[in-house]
């Protein structure tokens, strides 16, 4: 089958607008201390918000505009979950606007591509497509670097991997990387059953090439959420009649490639004596004892607010000051489990209705995908699989709280849910307008906003890297915590540079909803044990060791050996259980 593309006068800008949307993000490697990948999420904010500016969206007639109903209300009820939550919870306002300011974009994005003009409909998910298809080819060139050549990964253009024989992109983190292959094979896929790939030159060997190449970055990236995704892709050719032989056959061929590349890598590895990163990596296990042992503390957690949640965004602080003798010992801000993690700060009621929400989304893209023939169905088919790979993952990580993962996953489900879509109509017009006001009035503010976020976040910057004639460090923390949307970064700053007292007591108590670490904590015993509340110091310190700390922290807990043949000297704090039990609330 073969499906003949489509010609629009906006076709170019629908590229240039995806490229900046989908491709720049993911490949930005500069960074500034203290948020590695703050500059890929602002440049996808912007990006998007060009898309947005540019998109032709109809004005939906009468019965026509509620495709997307269920998918942005579940989106709305966590914008509302996060603007509430300073009020609900005491959540620092900076985290809540970091938060509702991502939603809101999803939401405009979901909203917007629910809308999009059936006649423009195809030209700009073939851009996205394309875009993701650069995106993924650039990484395929990045991981190379980092695996065979390092020494030419210089950290500004090219990121430098932190684990010996594992590809990271400029993510740098194997799993976003091995997220962004199955996107790219997705893409390829839906490129070549559209004939794109053909018009550019390419052969019958084209997609099964494109398919090895995003397939052995995955075992570059030594992730095993990716490898589990290679299956599906499998599943996917095994069970879609409504490809082409070629595509289903090549589809099918991926667990080849993957054993393929798996054996390419292992004899490099061992003929030359390198470091070969997915095959370390599953000695440890198809699964991971520290995601199952969080799971099992997210679950304790839900069981003891099963109505209200802990609240959003206050995972970190409610797992990190309840007592967890069998925590895991990384310091972790998320449950590493999407469905986990809206219930566990949202309660059942309101995680299981948007959960429910999402789900029955994504069925309703499903049920159209098998209603639809021809063209229609292979882009909705394709739609579908984009977010269902992205969701697979959101079982063992957490990408969808990214701007450069969740935004496109809102694209795709929004074109997919699109009433012209839902009909399996492909040319019948909804609306007239070239670009609705609204549209592009939240274009320009997600653009603005990520222009004047990355001025915001420069205040924070120069605490932790002083440029030249720095102003002393007490002036760089206080101007960094009037940041409208990092002040928390600023805050842990103050908490861990000040002395032990009341005013770095009171910014441990803002950053402790960020996230919390062995410096962190030590920090706060002190600072609560000088304003004369030793009981509650003690909890934080009895906390600190249930994470078995090394380095400083461990020095610090084993001045309870040293101290404890002197017994004329006071005990250190931090070697007494408190008195009595504290909850997590009261820590905050």
């Amino acid at each position: 089958m073969r499906i003949t593309p489509s010609h629009s006068a906006g076709t170019r800008a629908a590229l240039a607008a995806m490229l900046a949307a989908c491709t720049l993000a993911p490949l930005i490697a500069f960074n500034l201390t203290p948020n590695a990948t703050l500059f890929n999420q602002l440049a996808a904010l912007a990006g998007w918000g060009v898309v947005l500016m540019l998109m032709p969206i109809g004005t939906a007639q009468s019965g026509q505009g509620g495709g997307a109903g269920a998918a942005q209300l579940a989106t709305l009820l966590l914008l509302a979950a996060a603007l509430a939550s300073p009020l609900w919870t005491g959540l620092p306002l900076s985290l809540a606007l970091c938060s509702a300011a991502l939603l809101a974009a999803a939401c405009w994005v979901l909203s917007a591509a629910s809308r999009l003009r059936p006649a423009d409909a195809l030209p700009w998910w073939a851009a996205f497509c394309w875009a993701l298809l650069a995106a993924g080819l650039a990484s395929v060139a990045i991981s190379l670097i980092q695996v065979f050549f390092p020494t030419l990964a210089d950290g500004t253009l090219i990121a430098r991997s932190g684990i010996v024989g594992r590809a990271v992109g400029n993510l740098r983190q194997p799993n976003h990387l091995s997220s962004l292959m199955m996107w790219a094979c997705v893409a390829a896929l839906w490129l070549a059953e559209s004939g794109r790939l053909a018009r550019l030159g390419g052969s019958r060997v084209a997609l099964p090439a494109l398919l090895f190449v995003f397939v052995f970055t995955i075992i570059l990236s030594a992730s095993r959420t990716g490898m589990l995704g290679v299956l599906v892709l499998a599943a996917w050719g095994a069970l879609d009649r409504k490809l082409s032989r070629a595509a289903r056959l090549a589809l099918l061929a991926t667990p080849l490639m993957l054993a393929a590349a798996w054996g390419l890598m292992w004899a490099w590895a061992h003929l030359g004596a390198h470091a070969f990163g997915a095959e370390s990596r599953l000695s440890e296990g198809a699964g991971s004892p520290s995601r199952l042992a969080i799971l099992r503390n997210s679950w304790a957690l839900l069981m003891a607010h099963p109505w209200t949640g802990v609240g959003w965004g206050e995972f970190n602080l409610a797992w990190t000051m309840t007592p967890f003798p069998d925590r895991p010992i990384a310091f972790f801000d998320h449950s590493h489990n999407l469905p986990m993690q809206l219930l566990v700060e949202l309660g059942w009621p309101l995680g299981l209705l948007v959960l429910v929400l999402l789900a029955w989304s994504l069925w309703r893209v499903w049920r159209a995908s098998m209603r639809a023939q021809g063209e229609p169905a292979v882009l909705l088919r394709s739609a579908f699989m984009l977010v269902l790979t992205i969701g697979l993952h959101s079982l063992l990580e957490y990408p969808l709280w990214y701007a450069y993962f969740l935004l496109p996953t809102a694209f795709a489900l929004g074109l997919g849910l699109a009433p012209q879509a839902q009909a399996g109509a492909a040319s019948r017009r909804v609306g007239q307008a070239p670009s609705a006001p609204l549209w592009r009035a939240a274009g320009l503010l997600l653009a603005a906003g990520s222009v004047f976020a990355a001025w915001d976040y420069l205040r924070v910057v120069e605490i932790y890297s002083p440029p030249a004639n720095a102003k002393p460090l007490t002036q760089r923390i206080e101007r960094g915590q009037r940041s409208l949307f990092f002040s928390t970064q600023a805050d842990y700053a103050a908490a861990t540079s000040y002395g032990p007292g009341t005013e770095a007591l009171a910014a441990t108590r803002r950053t402790a909803h960020n996230l919390i670490d062995v410096r962190l904590m030590m920090s706060w015993a002190q600072s609560l044990q000088a304003s004369g509340d030793v009981d509650r110091a003690r909890h934080v310190a009895q906390r600190l060791r249930e994470f078995r700390p090394t380095g400083a922290g461990a020095d610090w807990l084993k001045l309870c050996d040293v101290d404890a043949a002197d017994a004329a000297k006071p005990r250190p704090l931090q070697c007494d259980p408190p008195q009595r039990d504290y909850r997590w609330q009261e820590m905050r």
